[in-house]
């Protein structure tokens, strides 16, 4: 088993474990459906409390961005032969049509390039059985060394 297979059996197994580690994807109730050598798909379930506009029903913008931003994210490092962590460097969102009232919202990222310091992907978010994508985006991510993080050291950190 390559390490990259080794990365993705353990995202597959910890989905919840890594959305618990962003707790505005918690709030927003991000799910992961799949997660394949460069490419993750997840969803939100429609809820009241991602509405912009209560007349409406209409999910927020910025709900879809940290969808496709979280979902970008894991593309990547699900794309890399060692584990890395990343930060968005840069996301463009166009919104083609509001996500309708009542429907779930499906997305998918795909990590399309990586060098040694940034990563690239292309997302769009869409409702499920629909043809119609609700926004696209493209990003750069950083890609980072995980020290720091929980469990691990920060840097000159001495206890």
């Amino acid at each position: 088993m390559s390490h990259n297979e080794t990365i993705l059996d353990t995202m597959r197994e910890n989905m919840v474990n890594v959305i618990s580690l962003v707790p505005w994807a918690q709030e927003i109730g991000m799910q992961v459906s799949s997660v394949e050598r460069g490419k993750v798909s997840g969803k939100l379930v429609w809820s009241e409390h991602l509405v912009a506009d209560p007349d409406t029903g209409i999910v927020h913008g910025g709900v879809i961005t940290s969808l496709l931003d979280n979902l970008g994210g894991m593309a990547v490092v699900s794309a890399l032969d060692t584990f890395r962590t990343t930060a968005t460097l840069d996301l463009r969102i166009d919104y083609m049509r509001p996500a309708e009232k009542g429907l779930d919202i499906a997305a998918t990222a795909e990590c399309y390039h990586v060098t040694k310091t940034v990563a690239f992907i292309n997302a769009r978010a869409y409702h499920p059985g629909s043809d119609k994508i609700i926004a696209s985006a493209s990003g750069a991510f950083a890609l980072n060394s995980p020290k720091g993080w929980a469990g691990t050291k920060a840097a000159g950190q001495t206890k």
